[in-house]
């Protein structure tokens, strides 16, 4: 005798518990047919089975719709990066050129490429004036990002002249 289980969701009171192989869900019969389902209705599949047949690559497709949103965005973290990498470097060659032609007239052009990476290409002017020597330098910035136009680094440093031929 099949086993009662209480009613819940799907199972109404009295019905056989879902182990007892007499109540195995199949496909209903309809008035009048024979009992025995028909061989190609066998080899069906349940259709919640078939649904997560039809479903299985779902989840590889959204990935590979998502890897170039994934890539820009990793693009623009990197550009970020190198944006202010190069701006630093501007700012320091700057400084440094400055620093350089304050203390010694005609060394502030080569103090501050020096100062910048090699592969930057830095373009220093110095200004030296009776109290102050102002350097200012321009970096290109390259875009790894496609189609992203960038505006080149540009910094300025101030110092005071400390050169005694020159000085007050």
């Amino acid at each position: 005798m099949p086993h009662p289980i209480p009613p819940g969701p799907g199972f109404p009171p009295g019905r056989a518990a879902p182990s007892d192989p007499a109540c195995v869900p199949g496909p209903t019969a309809a008035p009048g047919s024979p009992s025995e389902p028909e061989p190609a209705a066998a080899a069906r599949p349940a259709p919640g089975l078939r649904s997560a047949q039809r479903d299985r690559g779902q989840v590889a497709l959204e990935y590979i719709g998502f890897i170039p949103i994934l890539l820009f965005v990793a693009l623009c973290a990197i550009q970020l990066g190198w944006v202010a990498y190069v701006h630093e470097q501007a700012d320091t060659a700057a400084r440094t050129a400055a620093r350089a032609e304050a203390r010694k007239r005609g060394s502030g052009v080569a103090a501050g490429q020096a100062a910048v990476r090699e592969g930057l290409n830095a373009q220093v002017r110095v200004d030296a004036g009776r109290d102050a020597v102002t350097a200012t330098v321009t970096i290109e910035i390259k875009s790894i990002v496609p189609g992203l136009g960038l505006d080149p680094a540009k910094r300025t440093a101030i110092m005071p002249n400390d050169d005694p031929e020159v000085g007050p």
